[in-house]
């Protein structure tokens, strides 16, 4: 076995191996973007399409060049639609060796039948070569402008979807607000009191609005209801409740691996005075604390401008979290 015949090959299985280890120990250096671009978009369907047709009669160079993107393109997310419904899911070290896996597996596979093709085809690159794979020098004038009009669109095509993929656009800009049990969980509400005892919630905001944003919060105690004859909310006593704060807090990014983890937490406990069926709202504001009118002699705010603020929440144009609490006497 001459092994120079298999340089294409085995320079394959050596940059994904070298692959392997740059993104084990220097995971942001720029040859790790390049080489994954390429162990993305060339390497599995050219060895796919190496060991399919090893004859040199059956596709020319430049059908073999476009099919090794094209099947690259195509075998990437079936690989990917395969490990989502295994244990290990859609993460970065299964997708890496399981690609890995399967161009060492075609290649070997591609080396062998090579081995026993009659006419293997065996890329060697030389500007006469080219010419000749090309039939450059018998070519018509149209047939030259055609193919040089399919070698640029085959880079164009590859050069764009690098960008893209190495260029991608920043996520979508949200923010996580929620609140928890006292224990830490999604239960154990607080949602059956008596008058003064005291109850406790965790409020949790996380950042993925791509800058630093000042978070303000508010907590009201509110009375409302819905009125059928007019599609109406009629808040009929709104009181503020202690405890209002603001956090700045930086962007952290979305994280698809390993254990959610919160960026804020604070522990919050109220006690309502009145017996009957409560809302407790949560309003989060971002970058701004609206003003509160004067407030009534009373203290409800209902009949105030500030009701907007829980009407805005009840179509959803604020964003806010609400507790049902029933007080006994």
């Amino acid at each position: 076995m001459n092994w120079r015949d298999h340089w294409d090959l085995l320079t394959i299985t050596g940059l994904s191996l070298l692959l392997d280890l740059l993104i084990l120990l220097t995971p942001g250096s720029m040859l790790r973007k390049a080489l994954g671009l390429a162990f993305i978009l060339f390497f599995p369907g050219y060895v796919f399409i190496t060991a399919l047709f090893p004859e040199r009669k059956e596709l020319d160079n430049l059908e073999r060049l476009a099919l090794s993107f094209g099947l690259s393109i195509a075998i990437v997310p079936l690989i990917g639609l395969a490990l989502n419904y295994t244990p290990w899911g859609i993460r970065l070290t299964p997708i890496l060796t399981s690609l890995t896996i399967f161009n060492l597996i075609f290649a070997v596979a591609a080396i062998y039948r090579r081995e026993k093709a009659f006419e293997p085809w065996i890329p060697r690159i030389t500007l006469e070569r080219i010419k000749k794979e090309l039939e450059w020098p018998e070519s018509s004038r149209l047939d030259r402008i055609l193919t040089v009009i399919l070698i640029a669109a085959i880079v164009t095509s590859v050069a764009t979807l690098a960008y893209v993929i190495s260029h991608p656009k920043p996520g979508e800009a949200f923010t996580e607000f929620y609140i928890l049990g006292p224990g830490g969980k999604a239960a154990d509400y607080p949602t059956n009191l008596a008058v003064g005892e005291n109850g406790t919630v965790i409020i949790g905001i996380v950042n993925h609005e791509h800058r630093n944003v000042t978070y303000h919060v508010q907590m009201w105690l509110v009375n409302l209801t819905w009125d059928n004859t007019t599609n109406t909310t009629i808040v009929h006593g709104m009181y503020p409740m202690p405890g209002w704060f603001n956090i700045t807090l930086p962007s952290v990014p979305v994280n698809i691996e390993g254990n959610w983890t919160p960026q804020f937490e604070k522990n919050y406990t109220f006690s309502i005075k009145k017996p009957g069926c409560w809302q407790v709202w949560f309003l989060l504001f971002k970058e701004r604390n609206p003003k509160l009118p004067p407030p009534p002699a009373d203290g409800n705010y209902a009949e105030t401008d500030a009701k907007n603020l829980i009407l805005e929440a009840v179509n959803g144009t604020v964003q806010s979290l609400k507790l049902n609490v029933c007080v006994k006497p």
